[in-house]
């Protein structure tokens, strides 16, 4: 499903942000990207939702390359794909449904199926009770459901999350990481960047490993650490 082919990144300024990386990931898998700050993680996500593009090299998603995308096609392609931010990015004046809803909304989605799609998410975040709250009336963790709903509302194929569970108390972060693997049993591709070893030694998810730029460790087996299994 996607495919980075001898990629890199080198930005203005010198910094290398990738380098000659190929790696496939395929339909349906839940994927850690870890590494230190400055690894290249965040250069990794922002090439693939088409963001930046790549210094050298391709990167094919359901075999079609997005680094040659027109600049009209780039929203029709960002569309089959949700983000979540560390931050949540919530828009304060409006409630977790309106903030949901305005990501399809743009879409020219009659209001009727716009409710439909909007409850639906809700219900699988577990905020049904919380559709008409505002987001300093939630705690952090019922935020980062609403910025996950908003994510998935489009039933989008990949899901990309930066850090999802960076600002939250374990317990809470463990609730997300149910949300996250549901979504992933359903179909949808997850790739997840994060520091939080904990999360990522409690499953056998591959792990994906990067050090200046360069991609040091690719482990099916799962484990954030080498060898720990």
């Amino acid at each position: 499903m996607i495919q980075f082919i001898n990629v890199s990144k080198e930005y203005q300024n010198g910094t290398v942000g990738l380098k000659n990386i190929d790696l496939k990931i395929e339909e349906g898998e839940f994927v850690y990207l870890v590494g230190a700050s400055g690894a290249g993680k965040s250069t990794f996500t922002k090439l693939l939702i088409r963001e930046i593009l790549p210094t050298q090299g391709n990167i094919l998603v359901n075999g079609k390359s997005i680094t040659r995308l027109k600049s009209r096609a780039i929203p029709q392609y960002r569309r089959n794909i949700g983000f979540i931010f560390q931050n949540y990015r919530l828009l304060s004046d409006r409630t977790a449904a309106e903030n949901i809803a305005f990501a399809i909304e743009v879409l020219g989605v009659g209001k009727r199926e716009v409710e439909r799609k909007v409850d639906y998410a809700l219900h699988l975040v577990g905020l049904t009770d919380r559709k008409n709250h505002f987001p300093d009336e939630m705690s952090g963790g019922e935020q980062q459901r609403v910025a996950i709903a908003r994510a998935i509302v489009n039933n989008p194929k990949i899901i990309i999350a930066d850090e999802p569970t960076g600002n939250l108390d374990p317990q809470t972060a463990s609730g997300i990481m149910d949300i996250l693997n549901d979504i992933n049993i359903k179909g949808a591709t997850i790739i997840m960047a994060t520091h939080d070893s904990n999360i990522v030694n409690r499953s056998s998810h591959r792990v994906i490993e990067l050090s200046h730029g360069q991609l040091v460790r690719d482990d099916r087996q799962g484990g954030y650490y080498l060898g720990y299994r």
